[in-house]
């Protein structure tokens, strides 16, 4: 596994950075792909509904897992 790779995303109209590595990246592009969506609109949904005591980029981690252990 990579090191982890920091990128922009905008959520709502805010810039905020998420650090991931190059997998966990590669897996939510797809599955914003898979869905029809922009990974902007996907990150921001993820932020709406995770917990306020979890990061964002940990809360990204756990979507893509749970993802891809339901394919």
């Amino acid at each position: 596994m990579g090191r982890p790779v920091k990128r922009s995303l905008t959520l709502q109209r805010h810039r905020t950075s998420v650090t991931l590595e190059d997998e966990f990246w590669a897996a939510f592009r797809e599955i914003a792909a898979g869905e029809g969506r922009a990974i902007n609109d996907l990150a921001a949904e993820i932020d709406a509904t995770r917990d306020p005591d979890t990061g964002l980029a940990s809360a990204i981690r756990v979507f893509v897992l749970q993802r891809l252990q339901h394919r």
